[in-house]
């Protein structure tokens, strides 16, 4: 059983077997959402599915995470951050054995959703863990260390499973989370604290949870058939049944004392401020993650060993500034670092798509670095922002809003992607990486109107 919680953070010992029960499992969580992209190729080939078949590997992962989050962060503030977080890593842990057993598209599908659940659990809720681990003081060194954690997964994804591809099976990309998941999972029973304060009176609206699943699977589904050239009518449908269910839903919201939306702290300034801070950031790294590959490969004329390696400046980058923007979440103003942050990547995203025909590698370099750190440098002020804002009970609400923004911003980056590919032709990468320079221009307006506001205590 966990030692009894401080009235503000945990004692040392403690504080860092629960962060690395944190680490550990936001790792495998992220790392799945884009490791199985890279091995699509091969999983269809074995269970004898088409290539538009076998994206539902991935987009089965993603709608699960998304449908469920908010509902699932919610019953964080009811249960408890730590039942919900212990029972997503066994549930993510059990189901990747199911994934690496499947003998089918079908069954793998139906095991993928079921991760995604798990996944859900660990990520909606791994923020609010963080609030209740770190002194008030010292709240910006934790947001540091989860934002390192997100942003390097994110980015090494791709190199990691090409790196397991290399020596082995496609069903080690999901049996190498199960020593992860348990290692996980005995810290999190060994150190992990429960709620302080549990939110009083509030009860789990079933309706609101099946119009949250609703809503946000019909916009995903919308944005990603949109830029898949699905039906015109299939996604004019899927866009009138979304405004639909989504007005009913914000309405019902609006009237709960304690809503699964959490339209409650969208009446606070700067959390509203630092949520379309964080949309408009990520949807610009996952428009330059998804496109520099093909740039690099198809108009820079680099092989697949050396891309990796040219894209490794990025994640290191964001290693070693992430530390350094959390210490500065603490003494700030989020609105400096977080404008300063997106003003640099978005400097580092224009120097790439206007890159010279025949650039050196020390020309990529610096400017993969400069993108790097400046998304480093944005990300845990932001983050820190999000949930400082929020009253320590509602931190569950917080927490799953920031990783909702961070799935609606990877998947509008990934459907812009391919739309830019489709309207621009051999183009599409330039136009790709000058799209991202655009968000993450309007990124840094956004984070600049928040040196107006006060700062959180």
């Amino acid at each position: 059983m966990p030692q009894s919680t401080h009235a503000d953070g945990l004692p040392v010992p403690q504080r860092y077997g629960a962060i690395l029960a944190i680490a550990l499992g936001i790792t495998v969580a992220v790392l799945d959402g884009a490791i199985a992209n890279v091995a699509l190729p091969t999983i269809a080939r074995d269970l004898n599915a088409s290539p538009a078949e076998s994206i539902w590997i991935v987009n089965a992962y993603q709608l699960a995470i998304i449908m469920s989050l908010l509902s699932l962060s919610f019953l964080g503030d009811i249960l408890g951050y730590r039942r919900i977080y212990q029972w997503g890593l066994i549930l993510f842990t059990g189901t990747s054995v199911f994934c690496a057993l499947a003998t089918s598209l079908e069954m793998l599908t139906f095991a993928r959703v079921l991760q995604g659940f798990g996944g859900a659990a660990l990520m909606s809720v791994n923020t609010a863990l963080i609030r209740i681990i770190y002194p008030q003081r010292f709240l910006g060194r934790g947001m540091g260390i989860n934002s390192l954690i997100v942003a390097v997964s994110i980015a090494a994804g791709p190199t990691i499973a090409a790196a397991i591809l290399a020596v082995a099976s496609w069903h080690w990309l999901f049996l190498i989370n199960i020593p992860i998941g348990l290692a996980a999972l005995c810290l999190a029973f060994r150190f992990l604290p429960d709620n302080q304060q549990k939110a009083e009176g509030q009860r789990f609206d079933v309706v609101s949870a099946l119009m949250n699943a609703l809503t946000f699977g019909l916009l995903i589904s919308a944005i990603s058939g949109f830029a898949q050239g699905h039906s015109g009518k299939l996604i004019l449908t899927e866009v009138v049944a979304l405004l639909v269910v989504g007005f009913l839903f914000i309405r019902r919201q609006l009237r709960l004392p304690f809503p699964l939306l959490p339209v409650d702290l969208f009446r606070i300034p700067l959390f509203s401020l630092s949520i379309g801070t964080s949309i408009c950031s990520f949807c610009a790294q996952m428009l330059a993650m998804v496109s520099l590959p093909f740039f690099l490969q198809t108009v820079l004329l680099r092989g697949e060993v050396a891309t990796g390696l040219l894209l490794t400046p990025w994640p290191l980058a964001t290693m070693l500034i992430s530390p350094v923007a959390g210490r500065l979440a603490e003494r700030g103003n989020p609105g400096l670092p977080g404008a300063a942050g997106m003003a640099l990547f978005a400097a580092g995203l224009f120097s790439l798509a206007l890159l010279p025909t025949s650039p050196g590698n020390a020309d990529i370099i610096w400017r993969m670095a400069l993108c790097g750190a400046g998304f480093g440098l944005f990300q845990s002020p932001n983050n820190h922002a999000i949930i400082s804002s929020a009253p320590r009970h509602r931190s569950g609400g917080a927490s799953g809003m920031l990783g909702t923004a961070r799935l609606l911003g990877q998947t509008m980056g990934a459907a812009l992607v391919a739309l830019m590919f489709n309207l621009f032709d051999g183009q599409g990468t330039h136009a790709s990486l000058l799209l991202a320079g655009g968000f993450a221009t309007l990124a840094a307006i956004v984070s600049a109107l928040r040196l107006t506001q006060p700062r959180t205590r």
